[in-house]
């Protein structure tokens, strides 16, 4: 899609979201994860998208598919890039690069509830952005990506915390 459409298409939703607010908070469809033999699992959801993982083999996985936290790491760095993306098109400027990669890192101890302390999740992610547009300012640039890294989605999942309720059923 060219600059254009997408700067079209954001400022579209901008403006209904902004005179309908109301219509801005939407709950997503369900995402399932289901076990297909060992550690292998497949995620799927009603519009047929479908993701499958597996453990490394040191933890008794396959490692036939990328772990979850692979696909954590995937998720944050794809959504940090489009986001960046839809921002550099909402100016109406065209990247000629952009890559955003993460390191992240993480106490073993917390998958495995082996001190209680330890969290699971990451300790922490370093964000690595390459950008660059042909006679853009520096400035414009890092404006961008500071933007659009405080707007994704996901980058924020990841730094707050999101109330989660719990539903449990034995069968």
């Amino acid at each position: 899609m060219s600059v254009e459409h997408i700067q079209t298409s954001v400022g579209n939703v901008i403006s209904y979201l902004t005179e309908n607010p109301k219509d801005a908070v939407s709950t997503s469809a369900p995402i399932t994860a289901v076990m297909e033999g060992g550690l292998r699992c497949r995620a799927s959801s009603e519009n047929g998208h479908t993701v499958v993982t597996d453990m490394p083999e040191a933890v008794g996985g396959g490692a036939t598919a990328p772990s979850p936290g692979w696909l954590f790491g995937a998720s944050l760095v794809t959504c940090d890039a489009t986001r960046i993306a839809l921002r550099a098109a909402e100016l109406g400027l065209q990247l000629d690069t952009l890559e955003v990669s993460v390191e992240t890192v993480y106490d073993d101890r917390g998958l495995f509830g082996i001190e209680p302390p330890v969290k699971a999740g990451p300790l922490h992610m370093k964000l690595i952005v390459k950008i660059g547009a042909a006679g853009v300012e520096e400035q414009v640039l890092r404006q961008i990506v500071d933007h659009a890294v405080t707007c994704s989605p996901v980058g924020d999942g990841c730094r707050s915390e999101t109330p989660t309720e719990l539903v449990v059923t034995i069968v």
